[in-house]
């Protein structure tokens, strides 16, 4: 039978790291937070990871926003939004500096000579910033990919300068291709203007792709939702997404005023989906409406119309990708995988077969040249 730890959250980290034994060609993501780790850390975290995978890491950064996870490290609140990502900036910026510290051709494991390395391809940084003082290097070479992946997800202002500051892949929730082109076309504008080729920055869709064949498939699907769907959950989440408490308000009256964006302190991207509900909407209806479908883009049809739809927004250039995310599992999943994937190999929108070399070699992304060896020519 399945572990009983099969479905728990592990650490993601740990559990790429058992990941990485067993596969071979599939990407390995962790999430970790630039506001409750040090850059030296996840550095080492994410370079060991990528010399375990043989170049198949990547770090999904996150600022944390959540008053409860402040309170497991020893903080009163959270930080501001600006503050957040100010901090995530310089760490992203130290971490690649860490990476950087070894010169590719830095080790030479000679063991005549007894030299591990070579001391002149081994940099200090002496960083000194806002927010961290990191003297390095890091104590294990540069990893295989160089730089392990980067990815960010974080729709306010601020959310996106960082992602094109630092950024290779790029999740963005959208809820349909038009909104998609737009936000496309805004961030090509921030790389652009920051020296960037967009060519290089991948942007994932999220998604649920959910597979109803039958009229009656579908009104099975809303009534199994509806059963499913617990109001205490649904005003919890729009309470968090709001940062306020709602037991003091009517769940059947319309939702109160909402905060200033500037002087929001929690998800600024939650709030702009907010707004875009209907103003006509219960307490309620909204909390139901994010439990439902949260703030991603709910594909609903045949087979044939959810492959349509998720081709059309790779065609259109609205996305790179998906993040493929299933209401109910394991059924919208396996339905996935047995009815749209052969569909969309079959159209050559998904890969037959992997790429051979490191996830940034699949991808198509350039490798990124030491910064310390460019600056002594």
């Amino acid at each position: 039978g399945i572990p009983h730890y099969a479905n728990l959250r592990l650490e993601p980290l740990t559990l790429l790291s058992a990941l990485a034994a067993v596969t071979e060609n599939i990407g390995l993501m962790a999430t970790a937070s630039t506001s409750y780790n040090e850059p030296y850390n996840l550095a080492r975290y994410f370079a060991s990871l990528d010399f375990l995978s043989q170049g198949r890491a990547s770090w999904n950064v996150v600022t944390s926003w959540l008053p409860e996870e402040a309170a497991n490290y020893g903080r009163e609140q959270v930080p501001v939004h600006d503050e957040r990502y100010q901090r995530a900036a310089e760490f992203i910026d130290v971490v690649r500096k860490l990476w950087d510290s070894w010169e590719d051709d830095a080790p030479i494991i000679d063991k005549q000579s007894g030299y591990f390395a070579q001391p002149e391809l081994v940099h200090q940084l002496d960083h000194q910033g806002k927010f961290f003082k990191v003297r390095g290097p890091l104590n294990l070479p540069r990893p295989p990919q160089g730089h392990p992946l980067v990815v960010q997800a974080g729709s306010s202002e601020s959310g996106k300068q960082l992602a094109a500051q630092q950024a290779d892949i790029h999740f963005v929730f959208m809820r349909d291709i038009e909104k998609g082109l737009v936000y496309r076309a805004d961030m090509n504008r921030r790389l652009r203007e920051l020296g960037r080729d967009p060519a290089h920055f991948k942007i994932l869709g999220g998604v649920l792709p959910v597979v109803v064949n039958t009229a009656e498939e579908k009104q099975q699907r809303q009534t199994l939702i509806e059963e499913l769907m617990n109001d205490q959950m649904a005003l919890d989440l729009l309470g968090t997404y709001l940062r306020m408490d709602l037991s003091e308000y009517d769940p059947d009256a319309p939702l109160p005023p909402l905060p200033d964006e500037q002087s929001f302190d929690g998800l600024r991207t939650a709030l702009q989906i907010i707004r875009g509900y209907d103003t006509d909407l219960t307490v309620l209806q909204l909390g139901r409406l994010l439990l439902q479908s949260s703030d991603s883009w709910l594909v609903i049809g045949s087979a044939e119309e959810v492959a349509e739809t998720l081709s059309k927004g790779f065609h259109s250039g609205a996305v790179d990708g998906y993040n493929l995310m299933f209401p109910f599992l394991p059924v919208d999943f396996d339905n996935f995988v047995e009815q749209v994937a052969p569909l969309l190999k079959a159209s050559g929108v998904m890969k037959q077969a992997y790429l051979p070399g490191t996830l940034r070699e699949k991808l198509g992304l350039p490798s990124v040249a030491n910064q310390f060896a460019r600056r002594q020519g």
